[in-house]
Protein backbone atom coordinates (compact mmCIF):
# COMPACT_ATOMS: atom_id res chain seq x y z
CA UNK A 1 0.00 0.00 0.00
CA UNK A 2 1.48 3.55 -1.02
CA UNK A 3 2.16 5.84 1.83
CA UNK A 4 -0.46 8.15 1.28
CA UNK A 5 -3.35 5.46 1.66
CA UNK A 6 -1.54 3.69 4.47
CA UNK A 7 -1.80 7.26 6.27
CA UNK A 8 -5.06 7.93 5.43
CA UNK A 9 -6.19 4.62 6.80
CA UNK A 10 -3.97 5.00 9.71
CA UNK A 11 -5.84 8.45 10.26
CA UNK A 12 -9.51 6.69 9.88
CA UNK A 13 -8.46 4.28 11.91
CA UNK A 14 -7.61 6.35 15.01
CA UNK A 15 -10.25 8.81 14.50
CA UNK A 16 -13.04 5.33 15.22
CA UNK A 17 -10.74 3.66 17.80
CA UNK A 18 -10.77 7.64 19.68
CA UNK A 19 -14.46 7.84 19.11
CA UNK A 20 -15.08 4.27 20.75
CA UNK A 21 -12.79 5.38 23.31
CA UNK A 22 -14.47 8.60 24.49
CA UNK A 23 -17.95 6.56 23.65
CA UNK A 24 -17.13 3.54 26.53
CA UNK A 25 -16.31 6.36 29.02
CA UNK A 26 -19.35 8.32 29.36
CA UNK A 27 -21.41 5.10 28.21
CA UNK A 28 -21.59 3.94 32.24
CA UNK A 29 -22.60 7.22 33.16
CA UNK A 30 -25.54 7.92 30.74
CA UNK A 31 -26.64 3.94 31.22
CA UNK A 32 -26.76 5.00 35.29
CA UNK A 33 -28.28 8.33 35.08
CA UNK A 34 -30.88 6.98 32.26
CA UNK A 35 -31.65 4.16 34.86
CA UNK A 36 -31.87 6.64 38.06
CA UNK A 37 -34.65 8.38 35.66
CA UNK A 38 -36.59 5.45 35.00
CA UNK A 39 -36.74 4.98 38.81
CA UNK A 40 -37.70 8.16 39.89
CA UNK A 41 -40.36 8.38 37.54
CA UNK A 42 -41.76 5.19 38.21
CA UNK A 43 -41.41 5.37 42.35
CA UNK A 44 -41.29 9.14 42.95
CA UNK A 45 -37.76 8.64 44.09
CA UNK A 46 -34.44 6.80 43.62
CA UNK A 47 -32.23 5.53 46.11
CA UNK A 48 -28.80 3.56 45.41
CA UNK A 49 -30.07 0.31 46.82
CA UNK A 50 -32.71 0.60 44.10
CA UNK A 51 -29.95 1.24 41.26
CA UNK A 52 -27.43 -1.77 42.77
CA UNK A 53 -30.59 -3.97 42.43
CA UNK A 54 -31.66 -3.05 39.30
CA UNK A 55 -28.41 -3.46 37.76
CA UNK A 56 -27.33 -6.60 39.96
CA UNK A 57 -24.21 -5.05 41.38
CA UNK A 58 -23.03 -4.40 45.01
CA UNK A 59 -24.61 -1.25 46.76
CA UNK A 60 -20.41 0.24 47.45
CA UNK A 61 -20.28 -0.10 43.36
CA UNK A 62 -23.40 2.28 43.33
CA UNK A 63 -21.61 4.60 45.65
CA UNK A 64 -18.45 5.07 43.87
CA UNK A 65 -20.37 5.76 40.72
CA UNK A 66 -22.71 8.40 42.15
CA UNK A 67 -19.91 10.13 43.47
CA UNK A 68 -18.12 10.01 40.04
CA UNK A 69 -21.64 11.56 38.80
CA UNK A 70 -22.02 14.04 41.36
CA UNK A 71 -18.84 14.90 40.48
CA UNK A 72 -19.71 15.30 36.91
CA UNK A 73 -22.36 17.46 37.67
CA UNK A 74 -25.37 14.87 37.27
CA UNK A 75 -26.94 13.94 40.18
CA UNK A 76 -27.24 15.32 43.73
CA UNK A 77 -27.56 13.24 47.00
CA UNK A 78 -27.27 14.31 50.32
CA UNK A 79 -26.34 10.86 52.95
CA UNK A 80 -29.59 8.63 53.51
CA UNK A 81 -31.37 10.66 50.94
CA UNK A 82 -32.90 10.03 47.74
CA UNK A 83 -30.72 10.35 44.61
CA UNK A 84 -31.70 13.71 42.59
CA UNK A 85 -31.18 13.82 39.03
CA UNK A 86 -29.30 17.73 37.78
CA UNK A 87 -30.69 19.74 34.95
CA UNK A 88 -27.92 17.78 32.98
CA UNK A 89 -28.76 14.42 34.51
CA UNK A 90 -32.40 14.49 33.34
CA UNK A 91 -31.00 16.05 29.90
CA UNK A 92 -28.72 13.65 29.43
CA UNK A 93 -31.14 10.86 30.71
CA UNK A 94 -34.15 12.20 28.05
CA UNK A 95 -31.39 12.49 25.43
CA UNK A 96 -30.47 8.05 26.19
CA UNK A 97 -33.89 7.34 26.03
CA UNK A 98 -34.57 8.80 22.54
CA UNK A 99 -31.73 7.29 21.23
CA UNK A 100 -32.54 4.00 22.40
CA UNK A 101 -36.14 4.39 21.16
CA UNK A 102 -34.93 5.05 17.66
CA UNK A 103 -32.44 2.53 17.50
CA UNK A 104 -34.86 -0.12 19.19
CA UNK A 105 -37.63 0.48 16.44
CA UNK A 106 -35.08 0.52 13.86
CA UNK A 107 -34.61 -2.77 14.44
CA UNK A 108 -37.74 -3.95 14.78
CA UNK A 109 -38.26 -2.48 11.50
CA UNK A 110 -35.10 -4.72 10.40
CA UNK A 111 -37.05 -8.05 11.81
CA UNK A 112 -34.73 -8.02 14.94
CA UNK A 113 -37.10 -10.23 17.56
CA UNK A 114 -38.25 -7.89 20.30
CA UNK A 115 -36.13 -9.00 23.13
CA UNK A 116 -33.17 -8.76 21.16
CA UNK A 117 -33.69 -5.57 20.01
CA UNK A 118 -34.07 -3.95 23.34
CA UNK A 119 -30.51 -5.75 24.42
CA UNK A 120 -28.71 -4.81 21.30
CA UNK A 121 -30.83 -0.80 21.32
CA UNK A 122 -28.69 -0.23 24.89
CA UNK A 123 -25.40 -1.53 23.60
CA UNK A 124 -25.78 0.27 20.16
CA UNK A 125 -27.42 3.40 21.31
CA UNK A 126 -24.21 4.65 22.69
CA UNK A 127 -21.73 4.36 19.78
CA UNK A 128 -24.38 5.60 17.35
CA UNK A 129 -23.20 8.27 15.82
CA UNK A 130 -25.74 11.61 15.43
CA UNK A 131 -25.65 11.16 11.32
CA UNK A 132 -26.88 7.26 11.76
CA UNK A 133 -29.11 8.25 14.21
CA UNK A 134 -30.85 10.53 11.74
CA UNK A 135 -30.85 8.02 8.94
CA UNK A 136 -32.41 5.65 11.01
CA UNK A 137 -35.12 7.89 11.96
CA UNK A 138 -35.78 9.17 8.13
CA UNK A 139 -35.48 5.25 7.14
CA UNK A 140 -38.39 4.49 10.24
CA UNK A 141 -40.25 7.84 9.02
CA UNK A 142 -40.30 6.81 5.50
CA UNK A 143 -41.42 2.85 6.45
CA UNK A 144 -43.59 3.17 9.43
CA UNK A 145 -46.94 1.62 8.73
Amino acid sequence: MPGKARTTKAKLQSAAFRRTRSDHSKELAADYVELIADIIDERGTARGTDVALRLGVANATVVKMLKRLTDMGLVTQEPYRPIDLTGEGWLMAETGRKKHQIVERFLLALGVGEETARIDSEGIEHHVSDETLKAMGRFLARNSS
